[in-house]
C-alpha cells in the first residue's frame, strides 16, 4: 500500500501567482501611479502658490522634495526589496504613498505639503523596483517576460506623459488638491490588488547605510543652494562638496557600495548615464518652466496649460516604441545619436518663442524637444544594460533612474531660479543650457560608443567598448 508523504516541505516563500496578469496589472498601476506624480504637480504650481504662498523658491521645493527624495533612496531600495520581498515591499510603498498623497491634499500650508511631498518620494523610491521584481517573478518564460516587462515600461511613460494634462484638468475641475486626492482611489485599488500578490522569495541584501545617508545629505544640499541662493546657499554648497567627497570616500571602500564607482570606467555606462541626465533636464526643467511661462505670461487657466503639452506628450509612447525597434535593428548607438540631435534642434527652436508667439505655434515648438528625448533614451537604456553583467542589471537600472531622477530635480531647481528675475531670460538661458548640455551628450554618443558591423543575418549593430 501507497503511503503519502505527509512531511511538510520547507516554505520557500517563492509562491507563482495563479495569474500573472494580475501581478502585471498591480505593477502597472503602481509604477504609472508614482510616475504621473513626477510630472502632474507642474502646471498645478501656480494655484498651489496662489493659495499657500512661498514664492517660486517654495514652489521648487513641491517638485523637488519629491524628486529628490525618490531619486536618493533608489539606491538603496532594491536591497530593501530583496530583503523583506518584492510583494511586502509593494504593500507598504503604496500604502504609504497614499497616506502621503491625502496628507498633501489637505496641506493646511507650504511646509507641510512639501514633508508630505518628501514622504511620498520615499513611499515611490520603495515601489518602483519593487514592480519590476515582481514581474519578473510573475513570469517564468522569457518571451513572455519580455513583453510584460515592455508593457511596464509603456505604462510608465504614458503616465509620465499625461502628467501635464491631467494636472491641469483636475487643477480646473476640482483645484490643486485635486492632483493629490486622486491618488487615494488609485492607491486604493492598488492595495486591493497586492493581497493577491504571490509572497516574494526574501534574500540577504546588503544595505550601504553611510554611502546612502552621505548620497541624501549631498543632494538635498545641493538642491537646498540652488534653490535658496544668498549667503545660505555658500553654506550648503560647502556642505554638499564635504558631503559628496565623503561619499566617493565610503562607496570606495564599501564591500557592496549603493553606486559602485568602477561602473563608471565603462564607458558605455559613462555616456548612457550622462545622456540620460541630460534628456531629464531638459525635459523636467522645461515641462516646469513653460508650465509657469504659460500661465503667468499668457494667463491660461491650468488646463489650457496642460493641453499645450499634449502634442508633445501625446507621441512620446508612439516614438519610444519606434526608437525600440530602430534599436533591435540598428542597435542603441544610432536612435541615441539622432534623438539627442534632434532634442538640441528643438531646444534652438524654441529661442524663436516670444509673447507675441501664437499658441498653437508654441505647442508645436515643443514636439521637436520631446520627440527627441523620447527617441534616445529607450536605447541608451538598453545600452547600459547590455554594458553590465546579468547580476548588475537591477543596481545598473537603479544607478540609472537615481541619476535621471536627481538631474531633473536639479534642472528644476536652476531653472527656477533663473527665471525669478527677467522670465523670458531665465527662458533663453535655461534653453541653452540644456541644448548645451545635450549636444555634449550627444559628442559623447558619437565618439565613445563604438558601432561593429551588424551580426550575420541580424542587421543589427551591437556597442562595443573601447578599450
Amino acid at each position: 500500500m501507497e503511503t503519502k508523504d505527509l512531511r511538510q516541505k520547507p516554505d520557500t516563500g517563492d509562491h507563482l501567482s495563479p495569474s500573472p496578469a494580475l501581478v502585471l496589472t498591480a505593477s502597472l498601476l503602481g509604477f504609472a501611479l508614482i510616475t504621473l506624480d513626477t510630472s502632474v504637480v507642474n502646471v498645478a504650481l501656480p494655484s498651489i502658490g496662489s493659495e499657500l504662498g512661498g514664492g517660486m523658491s517654495g514652489l521648487q521645493w513641491v517638485v523637488d522634495a519629491y524628486t529628490l527624495a525618490f531619486a536618493a533612496l533608489l539606491l538603496s531600495t532594491g536591497a530593501f526589496s530583496d530583503r523583506v520581498g518584492a510583494a511586502r515591499a509593494y504593500t507598504v510603498g503604496i500604502a504609504v504613498f497614499t497616506v502621503a498623497s491625502a496628507a498633501c491634499g489637505f496641506a493646511p500650508n507650504l511646509g507641510v505639503l512639501t514633508g508630505a511631498r518628501v514622504v511620498q518620494g520615499v513611499a515611490a523610491a520603495v515601489i518602483l523596483p519593487t514592480t519590476l521584481a515582481l514581474v519578473r517573478q510573475a513570469y517564468a518564460d522569457p518571451g513572455q517576460r519580455s513583453r510584460a516587462v515592455s508593457l511596464w515600461a509603456v505604462g510608465g511613460t504614458v503616465a509620465a506623459a499625461l502628467g501635464p494634462v491631467a494636472g491641469g484638468a483636475l487643477t480646473t475641475a476640482w483645484d490643486w488638491r485635486g492632483i493629490f486626492f486622486i491618488n487615494l482611489p488609485l492607491g486604493l485599488a492598488a492595495l486591493a490588488l497586492a493581497t493577491r500578490l504571490p509572497r516574494s522569495v526574501r534574500r540577504p541584501a546588503p544595505l550601504d547605510l553611510p554611502g546612502q545617508l552621505t548620497a541624501v545629505v549631498a543632494l538635498a544640499a545641493l538642491a537646498f543652494a540652488v534653490i535658496e541662493g544668498g549667503t545660505v546657499a555658500l553654506v550648503a554648497l560647502g556642505v554638499a562638496v564635504v558631503s559628496g567627497s565623503v561619499f566617493l570616500a565610503v562607496e570606495a571602500r564599501q564591500p557592496h557600495p549603493v553606486v559602485p564607482l568602477g561602473l563608471f570606467r565603462n564607458p558605455v555606462v559613462a555616456v548612457a548615464v550622462a545622456a540620460g541626465s541630460a534628456c531629464s533636464v531638459a525635459f523636467y526643467g522645461m515641462i516646469f518652466v513653460f508650465s509657469l511661462y504659460f500661465q503667468q505670461v499668457h494667463h491660461l487657466s491650468a488646463l489650457n496649460a496642460g493641453l499645450m503639452f499634449l502634442p508633445l506628450t501625446g507621441l512620446i509612447p508612439v516614438v519610444n516604441m519606434a526608437s525600440g525597434r530602430l534599436a533591435n535593428r540598428y542597435g542603441p548607438r544610432r536612435p541615441m545619436l539622432i534623438g539627442q540631435s534632434v532634442a538640441v534642434a528643438g531646444l534652438l527652436l524654441l529661442l524663436l518663442v516670444g509673447p507675441g508667439t501664437p499658441l498653437p505655434v508654441m505647442a508645436l515648438l515643443l514636439i521637436p524637444m520631446g520627440l527627441g528625448i523620447g527617441l534616445a533614451l529607450p536605447p541608451l537604456t538598453a545600452a547600459m544594460m547590455e554594458a553590465v553583467p546579468a547580476e548588475r542589471a537591477g543596481l545598473a537600472a537603479g544607478v540609472l533612474n537615481a541619476a535621471r531622477q536627481v538631474s531633473g530635480g536639479l534642472g528644476v531647481a536652476a531653472f527656477g531660479a533663473l527665471v525669478v528675475g527677467e522670465f523670458a531670460a531665465g527662458l533663453r538661458t535655461s534653453l541653452l543650457i540644456s541644448a548645451g548640455l545635450l549636444a555634449a551628450t550627444a559628442l559623447a554618443t558619437l565618439t565613445r560608443l563604438t558601432p561593429q558591423r551588424p551580426a550575420a543575418g541580424t542587421g543589427r549593430e551591437p556597442l562595443r567598448t573601447p578599450a
